[in-house]
C-alpha cells in the first residue's frame, strides 16, 4: 500500500480542513442544538456553507451530484470533517444518511432514487434507517426482527416498534426493515408523514451530535405500495451487510477525526499548562499519555486506510470491518480518555470541545455492533481456520 497522499488528495485534504477551521468550529456553540442534537435550522446553514464550498455530500456519485469519492479519499475527507462534532452534519455524511445514501445508489430503483435518493444527496432532507427494536426484537441478532410485512394486494402492510432510530425526528422517509410472513426480511421505502407512523419519543442518550437524536417509532397498519420495496423481497439481510459493512468503517474515518482534535486540545494545553516548575508534558505522567495517543491514533489510521483499501479492490471486507471497528472505537476512545485526564477540570466541563467528544465517542464502542458481537464474529472465523491475515 502507498500511504501518500497524491496532490488531488491533499488539495482535498487541506480544503476540507479549512472548510472545517473556517466555517464550522466558530458554529460549535451555536444555540440551536441540544441534547438531541443539532436543530434543523443549524443543519440547514451548515449544509448550504458545504455546498459553497463544494464539498456537500462528497462520497454520492457524481450523476447525484458528489464526488464520487472512493473509500481510501473517504478516509481522508472525512476525518477532516469529523475534526468537528458539526463537521459531518455540514457535509451531509453523518449517520445515518450516509450509509443509507450508499444502500440506495447500489439498490434502490431509478424511480426511487429521483424521489427519495436525489433530495437527500443534494441535502434538502434527511433520512432514517428502521431496524433496531427493543427487546424482544432484533439488536445485535437480526434474525430476531419482530416488525412484520403482510402483502395485501399491491401493498404491505408494516406492524411494529424500532427504537433508538436516529434521526427519525423531521426525517423525510424511512427505510424499513421487516420480516415476512417466511421468515425472510424485506426493506421498504416510506414517507414519515404517512398514516400509522407515529414517533413515541424521543430517547435521551449520552451523544449529541445526530440531527433528530434517536427516537421510538411505532408502525401500526402502515400501507406501503409494491413499488416501494427496496430492491428484492427477502433479502433484507442481505442488502443490511451492502450497507453496515462501509458504514462500520465511516464510523471509524469520522471519529478518528474527533480523537485527533481531542488529543490536539490536550497537547496544547499540556505545552502551555505549568506545574511543579515545568509544562505538565514535560512530566513523564502526562507526557508517556499523550506519547499514547499518538500511537493509537496512527494504528487506528492505519487500520481505516486498510479496510478503505480493501474495500476499493471490491472485496465485501466484512471481516475487516469488523475488525477495524472494534480496533478504531477502542482506541479512539483511549485517545479522548487520555485527553480528558490531561486536560483536568476542563476535560470534565464546557471549557474545552473534549468533554462533548468523550461523551459523543463512548456510544461508538455499541452503535454498528458492540465490541463484544464483532469479537465473536471473528472467533468464529478463528475457529475455522479462516481469520485476519
Amino acid at each position: 500500500m502507498d500511504f501518500s497522499l497524491s496532490p488531488a488528495q491533499l488539495e482535498l485534504q487541506q480544503r476540507t480542513r479549512r472548510f472545517i477551521a473556517d466555517e464550522v468550529i466558530p458554529m460549535e456553540r451555536d444555540p440551536r442544538q441540544d441534547g438531541h442534537g443539532p436543530h434543523e435550522a443549524l443543519r440547514r446553514d451548515l449544509v448550504e456553507k458545504a455546498r459553497a464550498a463544494g464539498l456537500l455530500t462528497p462520497h454520492a456519485s457524481p450523476e447525484l451530484g458528489g464526488l464520487g469519492l472512493s473509500h481510501i479519499d473517504k478516509a481522508i475527507v472525512f476525518e477532516e470533517a469529523g475534526y468537528s462534532p458539526l463537521g459531518p452534519v455540514a457535509l451531509n455524511i453523518h449517520a445515518p444518511d450516509e450509509g443509507n445514501i450508499h444502500l440506495m445508489e447500489v439498490v434502490a430503483t431509478h424511480a426511487q432514487k429521483e424521489r427519495w435518493l436525489r433530495p437527500l444527496v443534494q441535502g434538502h432532507i434527511r433520512s432514517c434507517f428502521c431496524m433496531t427494536e427493543p427487546a424482544p426484537g432484533s439488536g445485535s441478532d437480526p434474525s430476531m426482527l419482530q416488525t412484520t410485512a403482510v402483502r395485501d394486494g399491491d401493498h404491505y402492510v408494516i406492524n411494529g416498534l424500532k427504537w433508538f432510530i436516529t434521526g427519525a425526528t423531521g426525517a423525510s422517509f424511512a427505510i424499513i426493515m421487516a420480516r415476512m410472513e417466511d421468515g425472510s426480511a424485506t426493506m421498504f421505502l416510506s414517507d414519515m408523514d404517512v398514516d400509522g407512523i407515529v414517533i413515541e419519543r424521543q430517547i435521551d442518550a449520552l451523544d449529541s451530535c445526530f440531527t433528530g437524536g434517536h427516537g421510538v417509532v411505532r408502525f401500526t397498519n402502515v400501507r406501503v405500495p409494491a413499488s416501494d420495496v427496496l430492491g428484492q423481497i427477502g433479502e433484507g439481510f442481505r442488502y443490511a451487510q451492502v450497507r453496515l459493512a462501509p458504514a462500520r468503517l465511516t464510523h471509524c474515518m469520522r471519529w478518528q477525526g474527533q480523537a485527533r482534535r481531542a488529543h490536539d486540545v490536550a497537547t496544547a494545553y499540556a505545552r502551555s499548562r505549568h506545574a511543579f516548575g515545568k509544562p505538565l508534558i514535560e512530566h513523564e505522567g502526562v507526557g508517556f499519555m499523550l506519547a499514547d495517543n499518538d500511537m493509537d491514533l496512527h494504528s487506528a489510521r492505519l487500520a481505516i486506510w486498510h479496510c478503505a483499501w480493501v474495500l476499493d479492490q471490491g472485496h465485501k471486507g466484512r471481516h475487516e470491518s469488523s475488525l477495524t471497528k472494534v480496533l478504531c472505537s477502542e482506541a479512539q476512545w483511549r485517545v479522548v480518555d487520555r485527553a480528558v485526564q490531561v486536560l483536568g477540570a476542563s476535560g470534565v466541563s464546557d471549557e474545552t470541545i473534549v468533554a462533548r467528544i468523550f461523551k459523543d465517542i463512548r456510544a461508538f464502542r455499541v452503535y454498528d455492533g458492540p465490541s463484544e458481537v464483532h469479537r465473536w464474529s471473528m472467533a468464529n472465523r478463528l475457529s475455522r481456520g479462516t481469520g485476519h491475515g
